[in-house]
């Protein structure tokens, strides 16, 4: 069987098993969940032996530390992946409801009510608890889900893979709901993009390069964003010990990850007090500054920023940082070399914090918290499925409605149209 037979076979088995999902109870998906959650749990050494392996190959190939870490299932992340499915399954089904009924002139009752997409793939790099998290998802909102891995992870997705469809197996379930491909072929992916009759949605969640390979070459929509260039502006009426707590959190926590700050902009009334002190916090921490030339002025050991520089998403103890002397200067800095991910402001003057909420149009805005809350389970959506920078159908952190779309219901009497 050639590679894209194989894709097809696979695609065609999930669109006839996600006509079972739509229509599953809320009871018996949740039920589901609750089940693979237990089962992570209890096989944590086995994934823990499985992961081993994609580690070793990971540091074998002296892949950077940072890229370690997000491929890493340590105990807690483990948990974490069991706590994300639980969490899901206590959220609210948005199948079925129905958003709004209004009534016509001529008696006719119209509203919408939301219905699962169909057949949704994932396509992502290095975290392996997004095979988890989106299956979860794809799960509760009535979708068959394709998960296609990289191939650094290929070991701990197939095993967390085979856990969860031990789960449908067992509650004689369709096991094609939820399938991880296996195969390392990059051309898997090239075939799966082609099957725009079987598969309804493409999420990519990985590199810039990956997200734009998947953009260029799909003939299904897709959702992506390209990177997350993540900015923090400390305002003139900061509370500098929170804005060096909170950009610490956002840069330091985990630098690997698209939430992480990669640029700080300071307003130039306390740029003098802020920057030697964030800038020793950050030594502290491990991370290289690389500033305009203002900011070298009050810490000159800085490298000195280029214009590349404010685009870049690091994924790496590494920090661009400007001076701005005021609002409107850090807004056209976002502006130009933003990603729509996520933006912040450190400030305890209220109308700038709301003049920010209101005129910075990336998908998530913040006052005075880490960017690292950017990230559906901390915003309250349960496991994310992904997060959007493109504003058609959904904008930001994904949840379970971002899964669903929306028909048209239509009740009537025997009307008739003249």
């Amino acid at each position: 069987m050639s590679v894209y037979e194989e894709m097809l076979t696979l695609a065609e088995d999930a669109k006839e098993a996600a006509q079972v999902m739509a229509n599953l109870s809320s009871g018996v998906k949740n039920e589901v969940l609750l089940n693979m959650a237990a089962q992570l749990e209890a096989q944590q050494a086995v994934l823990q032996r499985e992961n081993l392996k994609d580690l070793e190959a990971a540091r074998a190939r002296g892949m950077a530390a940072a890229m370690v870490d997000r491929l890493e299932l340590t105990p807690e992340r483990i948990r974490g992946m069991a706590d994300g499915l639980r969490e899901v399954a206590a959220l609210p089904d948005p199948v079925g409801e129905v958003t709004g009924m209004w009534l016509r002139p001529n008696g006719i009752q119209v509203g919408r009510r939301r219905i699962p997409l169909g057949v949704i793939g994932i396509i992502y790099e290095s975290r392996p608890n997004v095979t988890a998290d989106a299956a979860g998802l794809c799960l509760k909102s009535g979708n068959a889900v394709i998960l296609r891995g990289g191939s650094e992870a290929i070991h701990s997705n197939s095993a967390i893979g085979h856990i969860l469809q031990q789960v449908m197996v067992s509650m004689q379930l369709p096991q094609a709901a939820l399938q991880v491909v296996t195969t390392s072929d990059r051309t898997a992916v090239t075939e799966l993009l082609k099957l725009e009759d079987q598969i309804d949605l493409i999420i990519p969640r990985g590199g810039e390069g990956l997200i734009r390979f998947v953009a260029e070459n799909s003939r299904i929509p897709v959702i992506k964003h390209y990177k997350g260039v993540c900015h923090t502006y400390v305002d003139a009426a900061a509370d500098l010990q929170m804005a060096e707590d909170i950009c610490l959190n956002a840069k330091v926590q985990r630098p690997g990850v698209c939430n992480a700050m990669e640029t700080l902009l300071v307003h130039q009334d306390v740029a003098a007090e802020f920057l030697p002190q964030i800038a020793a916090a950050m030594q502290r921490a491990g991370v290289e500054l690389r500033g305009c030339e203002e900011a070298r002025k009050y810490v000159p050991k800085m490298k000195p920023a280029t214009e590349e520089d404010w685009y870049e998403e690091y994924l790496d103890l590494i920090l661009a940082v400007r001076v701005v002397n005021g609002f409107e200067s850090a807004r056209e800095h976002i502006q130009q070399y933003g990603s729509l991910h996520t933006e912040v402001i450190v400030t305890n003057d209220y109308m700038a914090s709301q003049r920010f909420l209101r005129e910075i149009n990336s998908s998530v805005v913040m006052v005075n918290a880490s960017s690292r809350f950017s990230d559906g389970n901390q915003l309250g959506l349960g496991a994310e499925i992904g997060i959007s920078t493109t504003k058609l159908h959904s904008f930001g952190p994904m949840g379970l409605e971002d899964l669903t779309t929306r028909k048209f219901v239509v009740l009537g009497e025997g009307q008739v149209r003249s």
